[in-house]
Order: structure tokens, then C-alpha cells, then sequence
């Protein structure tokens, strides 16, 4: 597939992004009508593989709403945001100037991040939960985060795993609830295209674009496109929890999330990498 092509689907991508955005500010999903705990989309030892950030400069790339970069503020950063759709961007500005937070968002596609920033270069670049699967290009994502990152910074990716996407979030018409892989582990079967008109949160049908396009990435890909990138890959950890009950027979743990009672399988990583 060509440049151009993957321009082509990351617009839609975009529009479709725009398009979801009210509905995602209105839902309980999101809580936004609540008091706002941006700590609830973190794993514990996020914040353990993250270390210190008072002082520090902190990128959080496709931030969508910009919630989980509000606790990067809160924690002493100087935190900044930037995500491809302007009514994203847009609404992260407004829920943190409501919530009194320092957070500076930027508009602009993560391929464009380098000159969008104007070459600031930043301690730590964060990314992940429901982010890598709307790049075409890893090995690119990759190129542009390392020249993002101060010599010595931080690259954390806390992502879904390959294997929760590949199980699929519900069954078929007609399937019981046992776990089935449904879709590819591994990626470069090409764009994955979905026309939804809901989200993965409650509310309202989506109003306008619903087309959207993901591309799978196994761990394989993630890993070797971010050491030919020349980053150094320091710590891979793998969690059975999620923040949100995905399958209704979950069950909340002692951390706030939850898990599945068995079996015990991967369905969040954390990757740590330095420049």
C-alpha cells in the first residue's frame, strides 16, 4: 500500500475520530460529568516503569480526550498532548482547563509530530491503549519517537495486546461465551475496515463518518521496529488486567481492574525503551 493510500485512510480515520468525540464526552464510559480521576486508566506499575516525572518533560501521543495526560500534570510534569482530530483536541483543553491542569495540546497527526513540536524534545513519550492499531507503519511511529526523545528519554507504550485484539470483543450471533480467536495475531494482512456507527463506549450512534481503518501489529513488529529505530527495549511486562470489563464475566480486582477468572492470558503490555 502506498503513502498516499495510507494518507487516504488515516483522514478517515480522522473524520471519524471527530465524529466520535461527542459521543465519548457524553458517555459514563468516560466519567466526564464526574469527578475526573485521570489514575484510573493506570496500571500501578506504570507509574513504577515511568519513575519520577516532577520536572519533566512528558509527550503523550493520540491523547484523544487528554485524560490520562492530566495525571502527567498532576504528578509535576510539564505535560503536553497531541492527537490528529481537532474536536479531540478541543475537547482535551476544555476538561483540563475545567480540572485546573497545565496541559498543552497540539493538533496534528503523529506522523507530523516532529515539525509540529517545532523539534522539542522531550524526557518521556508515552502512547498506547488503543493507539498503535491506527498506524499503518510502526517502523516510521518508531523513527519519529526516537527523534522525539532526549538522549537517555523514555519511551513507554502500554498498549493492548495482540492477543486481546485478536479474540475479538463479543461473540457472533448464535456463539456461546467461550474465548475464540476470531481476527489476526500478526500483523501485514493490510488495513482492518470497519464501519460502526457505536463505539467502544455507551451512548448515541455515532453521527456522520463511521468508517474507520486498524491495522494489527503482533509484539514481534512492535519490538523490532522500535530497535531498528535503534532504541534500546529495557523492560516488556504483560497483564491479565484491564481497566474496564471488557467480557461479562470479569471480575474487579484489588487494583480497580479487571480480569478474567480463568484462563489467565495477556491483555495489556507495558514496554519500556530508551534513547
Amino acid at each position: 500500500m502506498t503513502s498516499a493510500e495510507h494518507d487516504r485512510l488515516m483522514r478517515a480515520n480522522q473524520a471519524n475520530w471527530d465524529a466520535r468525540t461527542p459521543v465519548h464526552l457524553a458517555s459514563r464510559f468516560y466519567g466526564l460529568d464526574q469527578d475526573l480521576d485521570p489514575e484510573r486508566w493506570f496500571a500501578p506499575f506504570e507509574w513504577e516503569d515511568l519513575g519520577e516525572l516532577t520536572g519533566r518533560d512528558v509527550l503523550h501521543l493520540q491523547c484523544h480526550l487528554g485524560t490520562e495526560t492530566i495525571a502527567f500534570a498532576r504528578r509535576g510534569a510539564r505535560a503536553v498532548g497531541l492527537d490528529f482530530s481537532e474536536a479531540s483536541v478541543a475537547a482535551a483543553a476544555g476538561i483540563a482547563a475545567g480540572a485546573g491542569a497545565d496541559v498543552t495540546y497540539v493538533r496534528a497527526n503523529v506522523y507530523d509530530a516532529v515539525e509540529a513540536l517545532e523539534g522539542r524534545r522531550f524526557d518521556v513519550v508515552y502512547t498506547g491503549k488503543g493507539a498503535l492499531c491506527y498506524l499503518p507503519d510502526l517502523d516510521r511511529w518508531a523513527r519519529i519517537a526516537g527523534r522525539l526523545l532526549r538522549p537517555g528519554g523514555r519511551l513507554y507504550v502500554v498498549e493492548f495486546h495482540p492477543l486481546l485484539n485478536s479474540l475479538g470483543p463479543k461473540p457472533a450471533p448464535g456463539e456461546g461465551p467461550e474465548l475464540l480467536l476470531r481476527h489476526d495475531y500478526l500483523g501485514g494482512g493490510g488495513p482492518v475496515h470497519r464501519d460502526a456507527t457505536h463505539t467502544y463506549t455507551d451512548g448515541p450512534a455515532v453521527a456522520g463518518a463511521t468508517d474507520s481503518y486498524e491495522w494489527m501489529h503482533g509484539m514481534g513488529e512492535v519490538v523490532t521496529a522500535l530497535t531498528d529505530a535503534g532504541l534500546t527495549v529495557r523492560r516488556l511486562r504483560e497483564s491479565d488486567e484491564l481497566p474496564w470489563p471488557r467480557w461479562p464475566r470479569m471480575v474487579r480486582t484489588e487494583s480497580g481492574w479487571w480480569r478474567l477468572p480463568e484462563p489467565r492470558i495477556p491483555l495489556l503490555y507495558g514496554l519500556l525503551a530508551t534513547r
